[in-house]
């Protein structure tokens, strides 16, 4: 991964090149940006400046030995440890050392990925994932080792968060003093779930999550977008890039039509029937397309409230979801629209963890139907 992938966050960019042309690379970081922000890219993107044999000012070369191995993830120095889970494959003794395949793979369609996607990549959708005490010594082994021919060995740790106490506690000593020209880069996605002792071992470097305009440039770019497009993508991602290339497997139009008319459905009395109707429907986008149209209604949502407080300025649509907006912030006040909102999240958590969406859908429906006439 080189820095010129990453599209903007150029302020973190230039901090992270200063360190290593000042040698103030600190022995372990902490990556810590939110799902769909570019912490794990740009620690990787770090990693291969850090090592690279002709660094240019604002980034690596990308044509030595070193960079072509650190760009397909195989250079005998780069080692990485995520959470994992016994899968059809792998049916004891889960490690990140099986799933290294699978882990290439993966950083090479999405780096801007979560756990969900990691877990429904490797085949563990319904099973927690976790990092656990016996990787935690084989992270202690690895790094006590020579390097290979790197200056500097590097130890990735994706989603430290995933560590239960006694793994995260069996890595201290190693954080806080690793061996001679060894550096830890952790990256995390919720930095609040990771105990003390590791967060105080480690030197933060926040990512921030993107703006809409460099999601834009994203899409037009790596994802051949036309401008519009990727601007109403980007507006409803709000710098979430992994949210943007989700929207992206199915047609914006389409959740904007369907959130509409069931909006609508929902706003007049109730027709069981249709609603039943609906909810086939529903269950026919698969779980992706449902979670997409349950997060293009939170937009909308959040997007209605701000029209409610009078503050159009602020609000980030196109014309025809203005003037969607515009009506549906008057059917709604602002209670209505945060327990709509709540039910909506609750909706899309159950969708997530593989509930009958029929079921859901319906329920959905006559739950907003009751808020939006009470």
């Amino acid at each position: 991964m080189l820095f010129s992938q990453i599209k903007g966050l150029e302020e973190t960019k230039a901090s992270l090149i200063a360190s290593v042309k000042n040698r103030h690379v600190a022995h372990a970081q902490l990556f810590a940006g939110p799902e769909g922000s570019g912490s794990l890219a740009m620690a990787l993107a770090y990693a291969t400046y850090i090592n690279c044999e002709e660094k240019g000012e604002t980034d690596s070369c990308g044509t030595c030995a070193s960079c072509n191995k650190f760009n397909k993830l195989i250079h005998p120095d780069l080692h990485f440890v995520f959470p994992v889970s016994t899968t059809k494959s792998v049916s004891k003794d889960a490690s990140s050392a099986l799933f290294m395949k699978e882990w290439r793979n993966f950083i090479a369609e999405n780096p801007y990925g979560g756990l969900i996607e990691w877990g429904n990549f490797i085949g563990a959708e319904n099973k927690q994932l976790n990092i656990s005490v016996d990787e935690s010594r084989n992270i202690i082994k690895t790094v006590t080792m020579k390097s290979f021919e790197a200056e500097y060995k590097i130890m990735v740790i994706w989603l430290p968060e995933q560590m239960n106490s006694s793994s995260a506690n069996a890595i201290l000593k190693v954080l806080e003093e690793p061996p001679v020209k060894t550096i830890f880069l952790l990256v995390t996605q919720n930095p609040d779930k990771i105990i003390t002792t590791v967060l105080s071992r480690t030197q933060r470097v926040k990512i921030r999550p993107f703006t809409d305009e460099e999601v834009t440039k994203f899409l037009m770019e790596d994802k051949h977008l036309d401008e519009k497009k990727a601007r109403q993508v980007a507006y409803l991602a709000d710098g979430n890039l992994n949210e943007g290339l989700r929207l992206l497997q199915q047609a914006e139009e389409d959740n904007h039509q369907m959130f509409r008319e069931w909006m609508r459905l929902c706003y007049k009395k109730v027709n069981i029937l249709e609603l039943v109707d609906w909810s086939e429907a529903f269950q026919k986008l698969g779980r992706e397309g449902q979670k997409n149209l349950f997060q293009y209604g939170l937009n909308i949502l959040r997007e209605t409230l701000i029209c409610r407080l009078n503050s159009k300025e602020l609000l980030r649509l196109n014309e025809e979801d203005l003037k969607f907006v515009d009506g549906f912030s008057k059917a709604l006040n602002e209670v209505k629209i945060e327990n709509i909102s709540k039910s909506l999240n609750e909706a899309y958590y159950h969708i997530e963890r593989n509930a009958n969406a029929k079921i859901v859908f319906l329920d959905l429906s006559l739950q907003i139907s009751g808020m939006m006439k009470s």
